[in-house]
Parts: structure tokens; sequence; C-alpha cells
């Protein structure tokens, strides 16, 4: 791919101008990309050009070199179209996270930014993004106020959403690792952060909140010290804020939330915009009614798609979005980062999914019917208050309310009443509300709009309304005929049906104009009065001397007809603009039956059954109990047979489970679906089980496959860690915690012991639900000092092929053993883990292998088998009461044997010996009944 437009300059000094006006910029912010608006295309320069030339075309040979053709020597600069620049525009926000500054010319060799774009602030480029592509992100900014006082860390934020005018706040009191504020960040789904610059660099709260945006994905906005002073706040919220004064709203009297607040609205210049005005809402964002999750649980569950994910189904987000809208799609995002904890509230959502689970043909209809013609509202909306809207806009509008009818209609269509009664608390008697209030703006377009000229997709008022309008649209009628009978001509001509293959069409850029395929086009090359326009990959367009002639009439009369009916367009839409809140709310509604939808299509049609889950709330000591459960990402995958298995967390008898067993035997697995699981419920989805009882989880924390950081200085040990210590800090009772591995990126016996002491804390203190895959075998002797705690273990079936591969295990030197992993849990510990099996399955070389069986073999000799009462050095699978059983066995039998010998006189060793086997040959019954002295006899 290479660019398709040429960097040219009127002479010159026009180009070394401009070389030296880009040398006066400041150097160049990775975070931050240059790109100068040049008309119908874009260019960059500098870093900026190599990286669009890396990511965008691919190669280095689509740069071009301005002064100089050295690389060395000249500026590198790269040319981007319109619609390539909108998806690099894209992909530099949403993916890479960067921010973005577009310049325009103030004239000769001057250039000014005119528009700023970060991954929180789209307001300057939302026109950009949507003429190019559907904007599904939902952009959220947040900035972040931290006071200190005796200690306690209260942190103040205020975010926003540029899809709606809304100011959200939230205060509350943090720990020293900031987790609270992780979870904020998590709930809102916020893709920039707006932190106080850090003069000195020495200010220990700013960089654990960077640290925290960074472990995000946030990008990251320093702003200075006086953004954050609240002085004019209460002034700033008067002019912005609908209804009520400020001074009566309890969400001002957060005081540190309001500093944040006054940076918010100057980096978003919310008042230097008069379209705001008494426009925004203020409301409090509590952080305890939703679940909480940190990153490492996001990470962990596969909550979004990452970069890396191939398929839609990789992702929690992915398998589940089958939403038919924009806002749909935004809501569901929303809501998987937002489970619910109130159980009225998550019912009432199961309620929906099992209506439209039981109602094949209306949730086909809501689908294929209804909810795919839905525009984006909530934008649409936005677009007519920034006063950027046309009449295209009305009439999308238009087309979506007088649709509602006949989706009330369906709805209420429903047999079963007390499905009826269901749908119709939630979404019928709203929607028949929203067609009553719209039903003036449907008389306004179909009085003042001319319906009949969308089928030529024409947006214009009737001409009816004004007769020089009337006259015009005689008249451009009249040319339509004539470029009609032009077709027909050409065709007979060319001896090409028309509209079969001779095409005639309203180009964008070159107007009217005829097109056929370009194998075709060959028969106009070789006849006169043909002028060939242009071809691309869709055809050949080419014109004659005739229709050019009515086209440039034809565009000439349309540009006056626009003139004509601008004042009556304006009106218009301004009457439109005035149901902008109405609009957004019904936008609003349509977004929750489209998620609905979406759920009850996913579990309805999944690979395995979906059911709905009982839901016990917190505090009730409910369990979780899941029959045949299943991971719903795995399964989706193809060619996958996944293998169900039963999960028991009981209150009392198993809330804290370690599960051993060997490597890929899907441990890693069978405790991250219980995750997803439980948040799949709690989210408003069926799950994937044949039965399901839940107990609502306040939170999900993880501790997952922690990768160092080289770069910012975090190794694997202290990554893993710091999530550990968030998950001490921020778990509660009824908490999930997810743990796979921990203590491996230290030595072994300090990993073991901190293993051993974390796991106990969690058991002892904190009582949580909590889920241990481990290595570590010793870790399950827990389970005989605390009921609550279970051992399970993956099977793997090992058989002895020894006999049969005589001749080829002395070859090779093989322990006569294949492993067989079945993925079944089942109660019980696992002896071993089969590390070196899984080196055999990727062709390690034969010698390396046969190495570590020896070497494997010789430590296990010097160190025994691993116990089970915490002492990795104690070499015995006993457990600890037949240790000690054993013991004060030996030892009875040794005092017994002493004292004989004290009784007699000198004695030989033979004679001490034989009183030796008399003692023993008394207590031999009872010698060879425990298990703990047969072990260490065999030996």
């Amino acid at each position: 791919m290479a660019p398709n437009t040429e960097l040219t300059f009127s002479d010159r000094n026009d180009e070394t101008g401009f070389i030296n006006f880009f040398k006066t910029l400041p150097a160049d912010d990775k975070s931050s990309i240059r790109v100068f608006c040049r008309g119908d295309y874009y260019s960059a320069h500098g870093q900026d050009a190599i990286l669009v030339a890396q990511t965008v075309f691919r190669t280095l040979t689509a740069l071009k070199y301005l002064g100089s053709s050295d690389p060395e020597r000249g500026l590198a600069s790269c040319t981007m179209s319109a619609v390539v620049f909108a998806n690099f525009l894209r992909d530099a926000l949403f993916t890479r996270g960067q921010k973005v500054d577009i310049y325009h010319s103030t004239g000769r060799n001057n250039w000014s930014v005119s528009k700023r774009a970060s991954p929180g602030n789209l307001q300057d480029v939302e026109d950009l993004l949507s003429s190019s592509t559907n904007v599904d992100a939902s952009p959220v900014v947040v900035a972040v106020k931290v006071s200190s006082k005796s200690d306690q860390k209260l942190v103040g934020v205020c975010f926003a959403d540029a899809s709606a005018r809304a100011l959200g706040v939230s205060e509350f009191v943090d720990n020293d690792l900031y987790s609270n504020l992780e979870a904020l960040i998590i709930q809102l789904g916020a893709k920039e952060l707006l932190l106080q610059f850090d003069e000195q660099g020495k200010d220990y709260d700013l960089k654990k909140v960077r640290a925290i945006a960074d472990q995000c994905g946030l990008a990251i906005t320093e702003r200075k010290s006086a953004d954050f002073s609240s002085r004019d706040i209460d002034q700033d919220l008067a002019r912005l804020l609908a209804g009520d004064l400020p001074a009566l709203l309890p969400q001002t009297s957060l005081k540190v939330a309001m500093s944040s607040a006054a940076c918010l609205i100057k980096y978003l210049g919310l008042m230097t915009d008069s379209s705001n005005f008494g426009q925004y809402i203020l409301y409090q964002h509590d952080l305890s009614q939703y679940m909480k999750l940190d990153s490492a649980a996001v990470r962990a569950l596969n909550l979004m798609p990452g970069p890396r994910d191939g398929a839609k189904s990789m992702s929690l987000f992915g398998l589940l979005n089958k939403c038919k809208t924009s806002a749909g799609t935004r809501l569901l995002a929303q809501w998987l980062k937002q489970p619910l904890l109130d159980v009225e509230q998550i019912t009432i959502r199961h309620d929906l999914v099992e209506t439209f689970v039981n109602n094949v043909a209306l949730r086909q209809a809501m689908q294929e019917e209804h909810l795919r013609a839905i525009p984006d509202l909530h934008r649409l909306a936005k677009k007519f208050q920034r006063g950027g809207a046309n009449l295209e806009d009305v009439v999308r509008v238009y087309q979506t309310v007088v649709r509602l009818p006949e989706l009330i209609e369906t709805l209420q269509a429903v047999p079963d009443v007390n499905t009826a009664e269901i749908l119709s608390k939630t979404y019928t008697t709203t929607f028949r509300e929203f067609n009553e209030s719209l039903q003036k703006l449907v008389d306004l377009v179909e009085t003042t709009v001319d319906l009949e000229a969308l089928d030529r997709h024409e947006f214009v008022i009737k001409p009816e309304f004004d007769e020089g309008l009337r006259e015009a649209r005689v008249k451009l009628d009249g040319l339509r005929e004539s470029m009609s009978d032009e077709h027909v001509r050409v065709g007979d001509v060319l001896n090409m049906e028309p509209e079969k293959k001779l095409k005639l069409e309203d180009h964008q850029v070159h107007g009217w104009c005829f097109r056929l395929t370009r194998n075709d086009a060959m028969c106009i090359r070789s006849k006169s009065g043909f002028v060939e326009i242009a071809t691309q990959k869709n055809g050949t367009h080419f014109t004659t001397p005739h229709l050019r002639e009515l086209a440039s009439e034809f565009a000439d009369l349309t540009s006056a007809y626009a003139k004509l009916q601008s004042g009556l367009v304006k009106e218009v839409v301004t009457v439109a603009c005035t149901y902008c809140g109405l609009l957004e709310k019904f936008g609003t509604v349509l977004a929750h039956l489209d998620v609905i939808v979406s759920f009850a299509h996913v579990s309805a049609c999944a690979a395995g059954p979906y059911v709905r889950p009982t839901m016990h709330g917190m505090r009730t000591g409910g369990s979780t109990v899941l029959k045949a459960a299943r991971h719903p990402c795995m399964e989706a995958q193809d060619d996958m047979t996944f293998i169900p298995n039963d999960v028991s967390l009981v209150r009392g008898a198993s809330e804290f489970v370690i599960i051993t067993g060997p490597n890929m035997g899907g441990k890693s697995t069978y405790i991250r679906q219980i995750g997803v699981i439980a948040l799949m419920a709690q989210a408003g989805c069926f799950v994937p089980c044949d039965s399901a009882e839940l107990s609502v989880f306040d939170s999900i924390l993880a501790r997952v496959g922690a990768g160092d950081s080289q770069l910012k200085g975090v190794s694997t040990f202290m990554a893993e860690m710091l999530e550990t210590a968030s998950i001490l800090k921020t778990a509660t009772s009824e908490s999930l915690i997810v743990i796979d591995e921990l203590g491996r990126g230290t030595s072994t016996y300090d990993g073991f012991g901190l293993a051993w002491a974390i796991s106990r804390h969690m058991v002892t203190e904190i009582k949580c639900f909590a889920l241990f895959a481990t290595h570590f075998h010793e870790l399950t002797v827990l389970a005989d000092q605390y009921q609550q705690v279970q051992n399970l273990h993956v099977v793997a079936h090992v058989e002895d092929v020894k006999a049969a591969h005589k001749a080829q295990q002395e070859r090779r030197q093989l322990s006569g053993k294949e492993i067989t992993l079945l993925y079944k849990v089942e109660d019980g510990v696992s002896d071993q883990s089969f590390g070196i099996h899984v080196a055999e399955l990727v062709r390690f070389p034969e010698k390396v292998v046969n190495m570590a069986k020896r070497k494997a073999e010789e430590l296990e000799d010097l160190t025994g088998n691993n116990g089970n009462d915490g002492n990795p050095d104690r070499p015995t699978k006993c457990s600890k009461a037949e240790v000690k059983a054993g013991e004060d066995l030996l030892r009875t039998v040794l005092k017994q044997w002493r004292a004989r010998i004290r009784d007699g006189a000198d004695e030989s060793k033979q004679e001490i010996m034989a009183k030796f086997k008399e003692v023993v040959s008394e207590w031999k019954d009872k010698l060879d009944a425990n298990p703990f002295i047969n072990e260490v006899l065999a030996l």
C-alpha cells in the first residue's frame, strides 16, 4: 500500500519555509502526533511520518524527504487521503492511546493547531471519525486529585463521557495502593487521565496514580496545578448545568472532586462553547453499587478484546456482542465493567433475557427488523446540540420514530400474559410515551420534507413551500429526464443494457457520469464522443458532452435549490434540536433492549446450554454451586470440545479451593471460568452450565501470570507482589479471588513461604471465596488444618508402557510412562506436575529431556517427596496425624528396647540385637499397620 496523494508546494521557497516552520515546533512527544491538513489530504513529518509509514503503509518507501533527497538531511514526510487519515486517527486514539494535533494553514508558512484529540476527548474530530467508520468507543476522560491528610488519602474524581452531556463526580478514601481508584477507572471504562504535573518528580501519590493509569492502559495528560483550582467552579457549574443552582446540589460539597471538576471543564473547553450552557447534568458515582474489578481480573477473565485476539469470541465482550446498534455495543461494554450487586436489579435483567430466550420469533424480529435500522441517537443528539446537524440528520431521526408503532406492536403481540407484563414494565409503556412525545416531530418532517426525494437520496424541503423552489424542482425533474434519455441513447450506441451494464451515477467527486466495468469499458475507447474520467476498482467512469452539460446545469440548480431552502432547513433543524434530551433517553432505552436481546441470542444459540442462574444476595451465607460449568470463550473456539466440570464453593466447607495437577491440565481454565460465569450472571446474562446457583460477589480480584515491565523497573516478582498486596487490602468476605500460581518469581522456599502465609491469611482473616491453582503441593496440608479449605486436582491418566516398548525404553532411557490429560477436576491432591512431559510435547531435544529426568530423580532421592504439613523438606506423603502416630510408636518401641538392655549385664552385640527383635515382634501388628513406618521402611 502506498500513499495516493503527492505532497506539493507552489515553489522551492514555499517548501523551505515549511521546513523552517516545522523546525520551530517543540521536540516530538511520543504520546502525541502532529498532522497537517492540506485540503483534501493530510501530511505528517519527521518521526510522525515514519510512524505513519510503518503503521499505515507498512513500508518506509512511502516516505518522501523535503529539502534534500538524503534521509539524513531531508525532512521525512508522508501523505494520507482523508479516508486513510480517518482510519489512522481511530487507530492512534483507540488502539495506541495517543493524542493527535491537527494543524491548519493560517497563511504562507504559518500553521496553527485547529483541532486536538485524545483518547478521552473526541469533540474536535467526531465528524472525521464518524464519516469513515462507526465509532463504538465511549471516550471517558477522568481528572484525579489526591489529598493526603493524617495518613488518609482522599481521592476526588470528575469524569465526562463525550457522547453524553453529563459530569460525574466521586470522592472516597483509598489505601496506599489506590485499589478503589483502579476499580473506578475500570468501572468507567476510562480512556484518558488528567493528572497534576509533578514538577519535582517526588510526589509519591502522583507516581502511584500514574502507575495505576499505566496498568489500566490510560493515556496520561499532565495539567498545571492551577487548573485544579476550584475558585470559579460554582460560577462555571451555574452556566453549564440545567435546572437547580449548583449550590443546592449535594455533589458540590465534595471539595476534592470539585477541584478535579475544574480541571476537566478547562481541559474540555466547555466554557468556550456556548452550546454547552444549561445542557449538562451533575451526578455522583457510587463506587459501591457495582462489582469491583482490578486490572489483573480484567486481563485474566479476557473481559475486553486484546490487540492479539483473532476471533471475536476470544474475549467475553466479543462473545456477547451480538448488538445491532452502536449505543448497544457501548452499553454492553459498560455492563461488563459494572456488574450489579443488587439482586433485584439482576433479577429484572434475567427476567428480560429469559423472555427473549423463550420467544424466538420475538428475538429475531427485534434483531433483524427493528434494532438493525436504528442509528446512533446519542451522537445525532450531540450533533444537533453542537449546531452541526443538517436535514439528513432530521430525516434519520424521523425514520427511527416512525418505526416505533411497529416496534410497540411487536412487543405487545406476545401471547403470554406474564411475558407481556415484563416487557411492558421496561419497554412497551416507555416506547408508547416516546411515540406520543415525538409525534409532533414526525408531523413537522412529513409536512416540510420531500419524502419522495429520499428514494433518490436527496434531502430537500418540499417545493410547495416557495415559488422559487417549485420552479427549480420542475427544472431539476426535467434535467433528470434528459439525463435518463441520454442514458438510453448511450446504451444503444454501446450496445450495453442500461442499469444492468451501463450505470448512470451521481459520483461524489465527478458528479453525474456513466460507469462500466473495466472490461466493458474497452468499447468506449474505439468510439468518438466519449470522455473517460477515471478508472477505479469498481469500473471506469466516463461522460459525453451532452451529459456533461446536463450535469453542470443540474449541479448549479441543486446549489441554487439548497440556497433557497437553507432558511427553511435551518428552522426545521432548530425545531428538531429541541427534542435532543428526549432522543437521548429514547436511545438509552433502545440500547438497553439491544443488550438484553444480545444476551438472549448468545444464551439461546451457544454451543452448549446456557441456564438462568439462581442468585443469592451478599451477606446471606449463599454458596456458589455450578453443575457442568464451561468456559464460554473456550468452548466457542473452532474444533474445541470442552470438558465441563462441577464447582462447589460452600461457606464453611469449600471457601478456599486449592487446585493441583499437571501443567496444561486445565487448572487455569477451571478457576478463570468460575470468575467469568460469576461476572456474566451479575451483568444479567445466562451462564454456560447445566444448572447454576451463585452468590453475589462484591469484587473479583486476580493474580495471574504477572509479566515483568523492565522499562518501568518492575520485575516479574515485584508485579506479582503488587497485585497480591492490592488483593489483600481490597478483598472482603464477599469477594472472589482467583490466583493462578504465586511465588514463582523467587526462590522455591521463599515462594512457598509467601504462598503459605498469603493463603492462610485469606482463610483465617479475609474469609472470602478463593481459587488457588498451584504447583506447591505442600499447600494442600491446609485442608487438614482448616475445614473451609478443599483440595481439588485435575486428572491425568498415567499408563506404564515399559513392557510394551522395552527395547525403545532401553534405547531412549525413558521412564516408561505415557500421560493423557483428561481435563476433569476431582477431589484430592495431585502428587505430580508432569512438567518434563510438557517439554516432551514441544519436542525438546531428547538429551535435554533425559538429563532433566535424571536430575529430577536425583533431587527426589535427596529431598524426598513433598510433605503435607507445610515443610517442603519432610520426606513423606502421610498426613500429620499418621506421622505423629508412627513417631510415637517408634518412640515406645525404642524405650522398651533400651529398658531391657539396662536390665542385663554386659551383653554382646548379637544379644542386644536379639532383644531388639523381641520388642519389634511384640509390636509387629501395630508397626505393620502404620503407613508412615511402612513408608520409612520402604526407602
